[in-house]
């Protein structure tokens, strides 16, 4: 069974935007299949995970081409930086647009080549798994940002059970096959990330350490990032720590949010936040075996929050943003401010509550950014459980967390 993705309308137009498109995505997110459903008439498909078709790129990238005329699709290309330098000669020599396709699992090393040799001639496109939107088949693309236009636009209501969302991730596989175990898939899942993608990013000697390592920043996801606590927990020094949250970031895993600023906000402090991208994989990794255990669990609330948080940047990745305005507050005096989305000069702060009964009481802290220079509150957001959105006052809105 295919799920429509929302990117598909952006990838079909960075192709006649860029005369390389790469999109880049943890593994088994869908890229390869959105792109076999789009292109497969058109386009050669390749994949480096072959190690004939690999040892032909890296070594002779001519005799690659040649065997694969364009248009193409190159899968995993990461593997075979060295045939950048040869596309770079092939586009150059064209006027036509969108020939060449690359995905890529790994964007740590990948990016810096894509940038250094194809500047100006590549468009790079974020992948994710499934969104709510997605999974319940809704064709609303419109990114997430919460003014009264968008608050009040008519939307089909959901009625799955959004914590068994939550419980079972956002892989499409997941969902494609009904006969696929949940725990079998995440395990292979994590071994598959962990012997392929960190290994070759990381001189890991020790790669249970690093198993240990992603388990314990998914029992942080919806916090600040305490790089020490981590270090002491794993037992490992706190610059390697560093590195290996940048690879789950280049991987796509995580996202790491940034605090908001402001001349007039002085005691703001500086750590960001992390948020994983797949509530699946943390459900896995932090052995919450059903969605059950999970919603009633200690941690609901940081999972939640972090479901609201994903879903929110998948609804700009989606639509090609992938420098999303999202950030949040905490202030020395421990006030703080789950999101705030930048739209132009306004500020949209958001509160992301395990409750079916919102009140004013929960905006409490969004006072402080009255303070901010150069910025205007539209409107106060709730982000829970009501099913309908409630308005509270004239621009406090309770909203529900599955019509993100």
């Amino acid at each position: 069974m295919y799920y429509k993705r929302h990117i598909e309308e952006t990838i079909q137009q960075a192709k006649e935007m860029f005369k390389v498109l790469l999109i880049t995505g943890p593994r088994q997110v869908g890229k390869t299949t959105t792109l076999k459903h789009l292109f497969s008439q058109d386009y050669h498909y390749v994949t480096l995970d072959d190690i004939t078709e690999l040892s032909i790129a890296k070594e002779d990238p001519k005799l690659f081409f040649m065997n694969h005329p364009l248009p193409i699709i190159v899968d995993e290309v990461q593997f075979a930086p060295s045939l950048f330098h040869e596309i770079k000669r092939l586009v150059d020599a064209s006027d036509a647009y969108g020939q060449i396709i690359l995905t890529g699992s790994q964007t740590f090393h990948l990016m810096e080549s894509v940038t250094e040799t194809l500047a100006g001639r590549v468009g790079i496109l974020e992948f994710s798994g499934l969104s709510l939107r997605e999974i319940n088949r809704d064709d609303f693309r419109v990114p997430f940002v919460p003014s009264m236009a968008f608050l009040d636009i008519q939307r089909h209501k959901y009625s799955a059970d959004i914590w068994r969302v939550i419980h079972r991730g956002s892989m499409p596989e997941i969902y494609n096959n009904s006969k696929i175990d949940w725990q079998l898939f995440y395990a292979s899942y994590v071994r598959t990330y962990i012997e392929r993608d960190v290994r070759s990013l990381l001189n890991v000697k020790n790669l249970d350490l690093f198993s240990k390592f992603i388990t314990s920043a998914a029992a942080r996801t919806a916090t600040v990032i305490n790089y020490s606590n981590i270090s002491k927990e794993i037992g490992v020094d706190i610059k390697t720590i560093q590195s290996w949250m940048k690879v789950l970031e280049a991987s796509g895993i995580v996202v790491i949010i940034q605090p908001f600023s402001n001349n007039a906000l002085n005691r703001v402090i500086e750590s960001p936040m992390l948020y994983f991208m797949d509530t699946g994989l943390v459900s896995y990794l932090l052995r919450w075996t059903t969605k059950d255990t999970l919603q009633n669990g200690a941690m609901s609330g940081q999972i939640l929050e972090t479901f609201a948080v994903s879903e929110i940047i998948k609804s700009y990745k989606n639509h090609g943003i992938n420098d999303t305005p999202l950030y949040f507050y905490r202030d020395k005096d421990m006030k703080e401010i789950d999101l705030i989305i930048i739209q132009d000069s306004q500020l949209y702060p958001i509160e992301i509550k395990k409750s079916m009964n919102p009140s004013l009481g929960m905006t409490k802290n969004f006072k402080i950014l009255r303070k901010a220079v150069g910025f205007t509150i539209e409107n106060e957001i709730i982000l829970c459980l009501v099913e309908n959105k409630i308005n509270l006052a004239t621009s406090t809105v309770a909203f529900p967390i599955n019509s993100i």
